[in-house]
């Protein structure tokens, strides 16, 4: 085989390698991405099933209910024009309250409640992250047009 041959060689062994590590790469990145949906968005259909997502917003005033078990909590969040209803099964963190802002992460179910496998609550009175903000804004103008 040639000198000139066997470079050729190389680069082609080089340049399969280097597609193989970013297609492994992007498979990880795709499977621990996730996306933060609003409850509108949710109801709507535009989230997806049976992937992990992030849904946030406010909890809704009187929704909180704890089980007999003492671990498994329902509750419903809202962008003040869709409520979704919630399960997590789990200790609450401690600034979680009704009517406060709060993510979940988790799936939704074919029966359109969501599951949480992680809630966060917001840290002081000031915050809310900015995609639930901009969800709630967007539902208020939405409301007012409507009126």
């Amino acid at each position: 085989m040639k000198p000139r041959h066997k470079r050729f060689l190389l680069i082609g062994i080089a340049l399969v390698l280097l597609a193989g590590a970013t297609a492994l790469v992007l498979n990880a990145f795709r499977d621990n991405l996730v996306f933060f949906h609003t409850p509108s968005e949710v109801v709507a259909g535009k989230a997806p099933q049976g992937r992990t997502f992030r849904i946030g917003g406010m909890v809704v005033a009187g929704s909180v209910q704890r089980a007999a078990d003492g671990q498994t909590v329902r509750f419903a969040i809202t962008d003040t024009a869709q409520v979704v209803p919630v399960v997590y099964k789990g200790a609450l963190p401690d600034l979680f309250k009704e009517a406060k802002g709060a993510v979940a992460q988790g799936k939704l179910g074919a029966d359109g409640v969501f599951t949480a496998s992680e809630v966060l609550a917001k840290h002081d009175e000031n915050y809310m992250p900015p995609e639930a903000k901009d969800a709630i804004d967007k539902a208020h103008a939405t409301a007012k047009t409507l009126k």
